[in-house]
Order: structure tokens, then sequence, then C-alpha cells
């Protein structure tokens, strides 16, 4: 029984796809065919994730006679848009903290703007029949430690006096709502709309509304090679498959490999992975108390995991120190393979949760967050307003890449408005480091963090540097 103990997160992934729970065949429609022939069009937008599709959307919104075309290099859904949590937050900026730490100025009006964001999303959802199997669940942070509990109360008492919605659960209460022996406290978030989605029914839900109700022509499976001006007023962007002309272009590929030297040097490519149990049974339910509640749940730390229920009653579970940066930007499909990555996730999730010694995971997958020096998103144009980027969301993108989208339209002209005068646009982020400082600093600094979570939160003296230099992660 021991060796079994010791053992069970191994057996319990033995069977696990590696695919992303979103990646359902049954859900899943046929990629489009990729761009076959030279092209024009008035906007081209490259990215088939929640940036690009968002953008279509609100740029036919404003402009009905826009004629738009998106290409996805692989098939839309496929990025980090349909391998992430799903966790759906009104925040902007990755959080008050990061908000409070560089954007203090503007906290009360990127508070606006994140609310109407996702109102405005939720209303595009019901306004086209789109089932991205939303819940309006909040977002709660769980303690696992009497150290993290009181830390904790205190930014509960703080934002309880700023006229936050926010709820305390101390030891009893918190396991009340979700069984672990591993949880001290809990503090809820309620924050209006935020929830949960099936990230990869979002992806397709907007695909399909592009295509048959707003006339947005979609190729798939269509790799940008380059793209640049073309005179005074054009643009023009090679395929392998054609080229094609545009008057502007957005670019929405977030993490993977620009080639705007500015977009390359503002973000970072981050690994990611995940689990996901197959769908609990009422009486494992019952174990846990989590399918009252349906809580979405997070660490108080700096290395957070994240964990939430499905519509059908599975538990994902990622992040903590699973996360890695590869040497020299590393993208390759071969570092979704990560047996230890998985292995980790699944020893740490039986930890939390070691009545459920009986459930298996059913997939494992991995996927790349792009990470900017400012832990949340960094717009620019380029070529006089011909070119423009919403990049670097650093894992915060479900809800905030739609009011990315819409800052990248509004700055390749489509209805303009006084966002763009936010500092919170018009800043620029430090650029990243050259190799080999950037992945000797990114290491450092994930061990140090760790280290820091170990340690009751305290930040050791390189975290206090960055922190001085305006580079610490402070959500």
């Amino acid at each position: 029984m021991a060796t079994r103990s010791l053992t069970k997160h191994i057996e319990a992934l033995k069977d696990a796809k590696a695919s992303p729970l979103w990646h359902d065949p049954d859900v899943m429609p046929e990629a489009l065919p990729p761009l076959a022939a030279d092209e024009k069009c008035e906007l081209l937008i490259v990215g088939g994730g929640f940036t690009g599709l968002w953008a279509a959307v609100q740029a036919k919104e404003r402009e009905p006679d826009a004629d738009i075309i998106l290409i996805e290099q692989t098939f839309v859904g496929d990025g980090a848009s349909g391998r992430c949590g799903g966790f759906l937050s009104s925040s902007l900026a990755h959080g008050e903290t990061n908000v409070a730490h560089r954007f203090s100025d503007e906290a009360d009006r990127l508070q606006e703007l994140g609310t109407q964001n996702m109102k405005e999303l939720l209303e595009t959802l019901d306004r086209y029949n789109i089932d991205a199997r939303y819940e309006q669940t909040g977002a709660m942070e769980v303690a696992l430690d009497s150290q993290a509990a009181v830390q904790m109360h205190s930014e509960f008492e703080q934002e309880k006096a700023a006229g936050e919605d926010v709820t305390w659960f101390d030891q009893d209460a918190v396991r009340e709502q979700v069984n672990s022996p591993a949880f001290f406290a809990g503090l809820w978030h309620r924050r209006g709309q935020d929830g949960v989605v099936d990230p990869g029914r979002l992806c397709w839900g907007l695909k399909e509304v592009l295509l048959n109700q707003l006339g947005v022509r979609v190729f798939e499976g269509t790799r940008l090679l380059k793209v640049e001006p073309v005179g005074k007023a054009g643009m023009k962007a090679t395929c392998e498959s054609g080229v094609i002309h545009s008057d502007k272009v957005l670019l929405a590929t977030n993490a993977f490999t620009s080639s705007i030297r500015k977009i390359r040097r503002s973000i970072i490519p981050v690994w990611d992975y995940q689990i996901a149990t197959e769908p609990l049974t009422e009486d494992q339910l019952d174990r846990i108390g989590w399918g009252q509640s349906r809580h979405a749940l997070a660490d108080f730390k700096n290395m957070f995991h994240y964990f939430r229920m499905t519509v059908d009653n599975r538990i994902t579970y990622g992040g903590g120190g699973a996360v890695r940066y590869y040497f020299n930007r590393g993208i390759a499909k071969k570092y979704g393979d990560a047996p230890a990555r998985y292995t980790q996730l699944a020893k740490e999730f039986f930890e939390k949760f070691p009545q459920l010694v009986d459930v298996k995971f059913s997939n494992k997958w991995g996927g790349i967050i792009a990470t900017s020096t400012r832990f949340c998103m960094v717009p620019g144009v380029a070529y006089d307003g011909r070119l423009a980027w919403s990049v670097g969301y650093t894992g915060h993108g479900v809800a905030a890449s739609r009011f990315g989208a819409r800052v990248g339209i509004e700055l390749l002209g489509y209805q303009p408005s006084d966002i763009l005068q936010l500092r919170f646009i018009t800043q620029k982020a430090l650029p990243w480091a050259p190799e080999p400082f950037r992945w000797l600093g990114v290491k450092f600094t994930h061990h140090a963090l760790v280290k820091a979570d170990k340690n009751g939160g305290k930040r050791g003296l390189w975290l206090r540097i960055l922190d001085r230099l305006g580079l610490g992660f402070t959500c």
C-alpha cells in the first residue's frame, strides 16, 4: 500500500492522452484550406488565437464593409488560446497588484475598462449564440500554510476596506467549499462576471461567426514568412503559399517568433503545462465537495498553480513550478513532451487531494505563454499606422486579449478612442536581455521565486533588486 501511495501519480498518468483537453475531436471543426494564391484585402490579421479572432470580430462590427483576411499557421485554437486553463478575468494588466505597482495612476480607469470589456465579451457570446461553456465563478486564492493565511487575510482586509467584493474563508470554511487538507484559508474574489470557459469552444465559436456571419476569409495551415511595407500606403505579407497585399496588418502571434524586432524583444515564450482528470464520479465529487461551489482556484504563491472544474466535472491542474523557459526562445513541439513536468503536476495534485487516490488523468499538454517584462499586454504600432500588434498577456489573456485586440485595431485606425492615450498603452516595455543573459536571468529568478514561496513569500536579494528595477514578478 505504501509503494502504491508513492507511485499513484505515475499510475494515474500512464494512459493520459498527450493533447489539450479542449481539443475534443467531436467538437473541433475541420481545418480550412491554406492560402493557395495571391490575395488582396484591407486588413490582414496574422494569428488564429483569441487576439486575432477578437480583432476580426470587432473590426467587422465597427466597419462592416471592411475586407478582412485572417491567416493561421496551423489551425485556429492550436496555440496558447486553445491550451490555456480557460480562466476569465476582468483584469487587463495581470491583477490588481501589478496594476498598483506599474499603473497606479490609471487603476480606476483600467478597472472600468476591464469590467466593460468583460461585459461586452459576454454580450458577444450571447449575440452570436456561442456556447463557450461559461460559468460565473469568480476566482478564489487558497493559502497552503498558516503563514500564507495570515498574509492573505491582511489582503482581504485591505480589499474589503477598498470596497471590493471579497469573501474570507478560514480553515474550516474553506474546506467546506473545497475539501482539501492542504488548504488553510481562502479568499474569494467575486469580481462581477469573472469565471471560466472552454477556450477551445470559444475559439471555434468565434471562427464560425467570422466565416458564416461576418464574411471574413480565413486560411489555416498558412505560415507567414515576412511582412513589409510597400510604398507609402500598403503592406505585403509573404506566406509559404502566396502573397497577401493589404492596407494594414495586425500581428496577433503572441509568443510565436515575430519578424518584427520590437515584438521579438518585448516578449519571451514560457512553457506552461497542465493535466486533466477523467470526469469525476458522484462519489469522488462528494469526497472533495467541490462540485457544489465550483470555485476557480489558485494557490496564494508566486509560482501559483491554477485548477478548476469543467462542465463535465473534470479537474484541470497546471502552473506552479512546472513552468519553463527554454534557451534561445525554444518553442519547438518537442518541449510539449515533458514527462517530468506532468509527473510533478500529478504528484502535487494528489498532495492537495489525497482522497482522490482512484482518479485517473485523461489528458496532459503544454502551451506557450508570451511573457513581457511588465507581465501584461504590450501593444505597438509601426509603418505610419499600417502595422500593429498586441502581445505578452503573461497567462492572463483569455479576456484581456479581447481588449488587446481592440487596442490593435484602434491603433490601425478602426474608430480610435481615448484609450490610446493611456500610459498603459503608450508606455514601452523594457526589452528582454539577449542570450545567454536572458536564460540565466529567467532561470535564476525562477529559483528565487520558488525559494520565496518556501520561505513564506519573503523575497530574497535578487527579487528585491528586480523590484527596484521594475522587473519584479508582483502578481
